[in-house]
């Protein structure tokens, strides 16, 4: 199957579209992407790129509006974005890599790592919301529960994200390859799955310049619906839960690796996907890296990214119909309030209008 590559929508020119030569949409895919675009310009994202791979190939690549405003620089399938917490699957696969190696031991307590022991009480006392309920005594936790979002409260009982308890998973994997977090999202996501634009940064690794250069800007939305472009955001450590820069092409890519077996074993892919049980055996609405949930007879699997008033990002997958969906946005438009404590995709209308327009019921 031919990949689609389009220019924005509503703009006279196809700036930085170069990948592949333009090709006439089926009726489906155009009808799709019109509804992408009503539904950008309602939300008022400067940016919007997407991309859709079904049976392991790209069936449509496209860019929406601007990734810079002021310069007149359209989206591309090509412009790279700050992706957010869609990050946290292509950290799992990290994790489950290392698991294969025999490095790495998922339920071992992380305390015997490093210095969780005295985050865990450190952090727990924080006015967080993140931080409330987390209990440090005994220290029974383990990296699966930092990847499983099964860390507060009582290890185990309940699922409850945490964005910040998942970025501390980077530091356990650490210790046990003596390598920076970053180094391993290389070696194994972006290198196996050829993954070319994208890196990692984060305060002591700047961004590889020919990204910096492409990078979109990122815009705050005022009451009025008029873009602004946010302001420089605070850098973070190497931590598992953010820090990828990428483009919808690169992370089709890593969509083709990871179901094609590149990356990790059909066994460690199952796992991903495989809804986390409490410890009293219910099943709970997130794997390792994944949210897990069943809708209108589709079991869908998937990851938002949100950067409060920067960037949203949306990767969705219906692994029945090897069908995806990646999108990546400069404004926070793409992101709806999923509760912290459920998987509710079905409240995002980009869910619904590419569930509508692309999965069989």
């Amino acid at each position: 199957m031919k990949t689609i590559i389009f220019c924005a929508l509503a703009l006279a020119t196809c700036s930085g579209v170069a990948a592949e030569p333009q090709t006439a949409a089926p009726t489906g895919v155009a009808a799709f992407l019109t509804e992408l675009d009503a539904l950008r310009s309602e939300a008022h994202i400067p940016g919007l790129s997407v991309a859709v791979v079904r049976d392991g190939e790209m069936l449509l690549a496209a860019g929406l509006g601007y990734a810079n405003i002021e310069q007149g620089v359209a989206a591309t399938a090509q412009t790279p974005y700050d992706i957010a917490s869609v990050t946290k699957p292509l950290s799992a696969v990290v994790a489950l890599k290392l698991v294969e190696a025999g490095t790495l031991d998922l339920d071992k307590p992380i305390a015997s790592y490093s210095d969780w022991t005295e985050f865990c009480q450190a952090f727990s006392e924080q006015p967080s919301i993140f931080a409330q309920d987390l209990r440090c005594e005994p220290p029974t936790h383990t990296l699966r529960h930092l990847l499983s979002h099964t860390a507060t409260g009582a290890p185990g009982t309940r699922f409850s994200y945490n964005p910040i308890l998942y970025s501390w998973a980077s530091r356990p994997i650490m210790a046990v390859t003596d390598a920076t977090f970053s180094s391993l999202v290389a070696q194994h996501v972006f290198a196996p799955a050829g993954m070319q634009q994208s890196a990692r940064r984060y305060r002591d690794l700047p961004l590889r310049a020919d990204l910096a250069a492409r990078l979109t800007t990122s815009y705050q939305i005022d009451e009025a619906g008029v873009a602004r472009p946010s302001g420089p955001r605070s850098r973070q450590g190497d931590g598992a839960a953010g820090g990828v820069i990428s483009t919808v092409l690169d992370l089709a890519a890593f969509d083709i690796a990871l179901d094609d077996g590149k990356l990790i074993s059909a066994d460690s892919r199952a796992e991903m996907m495989t809804p986390m049980r409490s410890n009293s055996g219910a099943a709970l609405d997130y794997g390792l890296g994944w949210y897990l949930q069943d809708y209108d007879g589709l079991s869908l699997v998937w990851h938002s990214g949100w950067w409060e008033d920067a960037s949203s990002s949306l990767y969705l997958k219906v692994p029945e119909q090897n069908l995806s969906l990646i999108l990546l946005a400069n404004s926070e438009g793409i992101w709806w309030h999923n509760p912290l404590d459920e998987a509710a995709v079905e409240q995002s209308r980009f869910a619904q209008a590419f569930l509508s327009a692309f999965a069989q019921r």
